[in-house]
């Protein structure tokens, strides 16, 4: 990943497109999934700031996005009173803690387990009618992603696992990440990174929102939720009161390697996903802006968990024994049975996969270094990487 320094230090020049996985312009954006009302909005939003590279991208949403209504109007028809009666199978499990500290790892090697479902990239790119249509993308719509993420080596698909928040975010819920629309302009949504200014009405849209999605995956699945997404993390009392029996892993990595590969993360989805030439003069600050909101709301939610529904793990401890830490999951959570189910497929993945895979190599200089454990200092401090 590209290596950008925080605000007080030197910036590094934009990336390439080629220094991420390509992302062929056929390729779905995010955007393609949402309906016309929200589609407008983020547009509005963004002044209608579209660069000519991409106006044909925002023609082709235009005439999809009715599609979109009539399909999710069919969706609600024919499912809708159901979904609505659907009780979640159990305690969903949230897997959290900031982008690119190992979350994508944990949630594919957690849902090895069969016990468990989970929303695939397309529930999120359709979450008003999956139901009528993820077959069809799964037989046939395969070509339309790449095989890699832009931002890393992990896999691409319709099928495997995703961040919630993107379902949010089509739906057209306030969400941090319709930034990626116009990355150019000032950062919206982000009183919903550690809930700050939220008006009960707002709260309710919200939980009502994330709620009505989990049932309708429990409706077509109904196994219990593991999930995850990087965005929950300052939202832990939020989900706590939401749904009361959950559980929580929090997932720690070492700053020095968080912050140049959220860095890249951005300006890959920027890349792939914008209406707008991305400016990243800014970026540095926005990204430590972001994960001091969500820690320090993280850690005055704690709070408002039970000790024995959350656990704290490293990623680097992860990496170097899965098993072992997955065991240590179990236990401490009361997730079932790990050496008859989880254990058989994390020792396989290890001899087959793990050995294979690797990670992005970061160097971060001094000065960034001292501006870090300036800025994060707590998160150093507290999960041992000083």
């Amino acid at each position: 990943m590209s290596e950008h320094a925080p605000a007080a230090a030197k910036s590094s020049a934009s990336p390439k497109p080629d220094d991420f996985h390509p992302y062929p312009f056929y390729t779905p954006r995010f955007w393609h999934g949402m309906r016309t009302a929200p589609y407008w909005k983020l547009l509005r939003d963004g002044h209608f700031k579209i660069q000519p590279s991409r106006l044909a991208m925002a023609a082709i949403i235009s005439g999809i996005a009715p599609i979109n209504d009539v399909m999710a109007a069919g969706h609600r028809l024919v499912h809708g009173r159901r979904i609505d009666n659907t009780e979640l199978a159990g305690p969903p499990v949230f897997i959290v803690g900031h982008w690119r500290s190992g979350t994508t790892l944990l949630h594919e090697l957690m849902v090895l387990d069969d016990q468990w479902t989970f929303p695939t990239s397309f529930q999120c790119f359709a979450p008003h009618h999956f139901l009528f249509t993820e077959w069809q993308f799964n037989m046939f719509g395969s070509w339309l992603l790449p095989s890699k993420r832009p931002m890393d080596n992990m896999s691409a698909g319709w099928r495997l696992p995703q961040e919630d928040e993107f379902a949010l975010l089509v739906l057209g819920l306030p969400s941090p990440y319709r930034r990626m629309a116009f990355p150019g302009q000032a950062p919206p949504d982000m009183n919903y990174l550690d809930w700050t200014n939220i008006s009960p009405e707002e709260h309710r849209t919200w939980v009502n929102g994330l709620r009505g999605f989990l049932k309708a995956l429990t409706y077509k699945t109904p196994k219990p939720l593991v999930l995850k997404s990087p965005t929950h993390t300052g939202r832990i009392a939020v989900l706590a009161e939401a749904f009361p029996d959950a559980k929580f892993i929090h997932i720690t990595r070492d700053p020095r390697n968080i912050f140049p590969s959220t860095c890249r993360l951005w300006k890959s989805l920027d890349v792939s996903q914008c209406f707008q030439r991305p400016n990243y003069d800014h970026l540095e600050e926005y990204v430590l802006e972001c994960h001091e909101r969500m820690y320090r709301a993280f850690h005055a939610g704690r709070s408002a968990v039970a000790e024995d529904q959350i656990i704290d793990i490293r990623y680097e401890d992860l990496v170097a024994d899965p098993v072992a830490q997955l065991g240590h999951v179990y236990e401490k959570l009361n997730l079932g049975d790990f050496d008859g189910k989880l254990k058989p497929q994390l020792q396989d993945w290890v001899e087959n996969q793990h050995r294979s895979y690797r990670t992005n190599k970061h160097s971060l200089p001094p000065e960034q270094e001292a501006v870090l454990k300036e800025r994060w200092s707590e998160y150093f401090e507290r999960y041992g990487y000083l």
